[in-house]
C-alpha cells in the first residue's frame, strides 16, 4: 500500500462519485473530463491496493472497502475544509459554486444577495442558471447545481430546504385591456406560465372559480416575455408582484378588480443533505436567512 502517494484530490474525487453517482456527474462537478476522474480512481486504487468499485459494463458500485473509505474520509475532508477557512475566513474561500434560481427569486432577493456574497467570498466564483422549478429540482438532485431558490413546497429526502417567504400574485393587464374588460367586452386572452410552474396552478385554481374560459388560456415559461405581452395589450395574466413593480408603478400595467383571490407562492432554498462541504453549507445557511417579503419592499 502506498499510501504516502494518496493525495487529497483522489480522495475528494472518491466523494464528489459517491454523492452524485456516476464519474461524469463528479466529473463536471469538478471542472474535469470523466477519463481523468476515470485515472484518478485506477491510481487510488492501486496505491491502496483494493478495488473500491464494482465494474459490470458501464455500471458501477462501491465496494465494501469503497464504502468505507468514503464514511472515513468524508468527516476529515470537512475538518479540513474548516481548518483552512478558520486560518483565513471565508474571504479566504475559492471554487465554483452553481445557484440556480426561478425567475421570481431571480427578479427579488437574488441580486442583493449575490451581491453580498462576492463581497464577503471574493475568490469564490458564481455560475447562475435561471430555470423553473421542476428543473432547477432535477439538477439540484443530479449535481449540477449546488443551491437552488424555488417555489415550494419541495419535498425529497435526499434535499434539505429552508422557507424563504412567499410572493404575492396579481392579474394585470394594460390600462386598455383592463377598460375593456371592466366594461363587459369579451375575455382578452388570459396568460400563464407553463403547467409545470406553481403560477399555473394558481390560474387552474383562479379559473375553476371564474367566468374565464378554458379556450381562453394561453402558456408561456418566461415571466418577462408574459409581462411584455401584457404591456402590449395581448391579454391579461397573473404575475408576481415583485417582477411589475415598476409597470405598475409607470402605469403601463393595472390591477384588473372583480377577479378571483389568489393564494402566494411559497419559495424555499435547497440543497443536497450530502452537501457537507462548509463553503456550501454556509452559503445554504445564508440564503435560509433570507425574507422575500424584505426584498421586495
Amino acid at each position: 500500500m502506498s499510501i504516502n502517494r494518496v493525495a487529497l484530490y483522489h480522495l475528494e474525487t472518491l466523494l464528489w462519485i459517491d454523492r452524485l453517482g456516476t464519474f461524469s456527474a463528479a466529473a463536471e462537478r469538478l471542472n474535469t473530463t470523466q477519463p481523468a476522474v476515470s485515472a484518478r480512481m485506477r491510481e487510488l486504487e492501486q496505491r491502496l491496493g483494493t478495488p473500491l468499485f464494482h465494474r459490470d459494463g458501464r455500471t458501477m458500485a462501491l465496494t465494501a472497502a469503497g464504502r468505507k473509505l468514503v464514511r472515513d474520509c468524508d468527516p476529515l475532508l470537512r475538518d479540513m475544509q474548516l481548518a483552512l477557512l478558520g486560518s483565513g475566513g471565508f474571504a479566504e474561500a475559492s471554487g465554483v459554486v452553481r445557484i440556480g434560481a426561478g425567475e421570481i427569486a431571480a427578479a427579488s432577493c437574488l441580486p442583493a444577495f449575490v451581491t453580498r456574497l462576492k463581497a464577503d467570498m471574493p475568490q469564490v466564483a458564481l455560475e447562475i442558471e435561471i430555470d423553473l422549478t421542476a428543473n432547477l429540482i432535477q439538477q439540484l438532485l443530479t449535481g449540477r447545481t449546488d443551491i437552488a431558490f424555488a417555489a415550494g413546497p419541495i419535498a425529497h429526502p435526499a434535499l434539505k430546504t429552508s422557507p424563504i417567504g412567499e410572493v404575492e400574485l396579481v392579474w394585470l393587464a394594460n390600462p386598455a385591456v383592463a377598460a375593456a374588460f371592466a366594461g363587459g367586452e369579451a375575455m382578452p386572452p388570459v396568460w400563464s406560465l407553463a403547467s409545470h410552474s406553481p403560477i399555473h396552478g394558481r390560474m387552474r385554481e383562479a379559473i375553476a372559480a371564474s367566468r374565464i374560459a378554458q379556450k381562453s388560456l394561453n402558456l408561456c415559461n418566461n415571466a418577462r416575455m408574459m409581462i411584455d405581452i401584457a404591456r402590449a395589450g395581448g391579454g391579461i395574466g397573473i404575475f408576481p408582484r415583485p417582477m411589475v413593480r415598476g409597470e405598475v408603478a409607470a402605469g403601463a400595467l393595472v390591477e384588473i378588480a372583480a377577479m378571483p383571490a389568489l393564494a402566494p407562492v411559497a419559495f424555499h432554498v435547497a440543497m443536497r443533505v450530502a452537501d457537507t462541504e462548509p463553503l456550501l453549507m454556509q452559503i445554504f445557511e445564508r440564503a435560509a436567512k433570507l425574507d422575500l417579503a424584505e426584498a421586495a419592499g
